[in-house]
């Protein structure tokens, strides 16, 4: 089973979308700073990352800038989320290295359609 690293300040969210990743078939890994999720990464890469713009410690940008230079890092989608919904903040995400990026607030569909387009499967 594949695993997802569910990286959100909100609790609410957090939950919401790792539940919603359960679901899917995938195993979750929740951290609420990037500076945690950094380290969760060093010690294991997951198969991806659902990641919060906006984060106490290290925010996205921050995180994607140290996590795309571990090794192997470099091939794990990464799906940003916030609720920045400009298209120039979109582009600033994807430049930083994101494979996708959602728009808050997301529903399970939405968060779907996001894992087809970078093509991952559970299992």
């Amino acid at each position: 089973m594949k695993t997802f690293l569910v990286v959100e300040d909100s609790k609410i969210i957090r939950t919401i979308a790792a539940r919603a990743l359960q679901d899917m078939g995938f195993t979750t890994i929740e951290t609420g700073d990037g500076e945690t999720a950094l380290e969760t990464c060093k010690k294991a890469l997951p198969d991806a990352v659902l990641l919060d713009w906006l984060l106490p410690k290290k925010d996205g940008f921050a995180f994607m800038a140290e996590f795309r230079k571990i090794p192997g890092a470099e091939d794990v989608p990464v799906i940003f989320c916030s609720s920045k919904t400009e298209p120039e903040d979109i582009q600033k995400a994807l430049d930083a290295g994101a494979d996708e990026y959602i728009m808050k607030p997301f529903d399970s569909e939405i968060l779907k359609l996001k894992i087809n387009l970078i093509e991952l499967e559970p299992e």
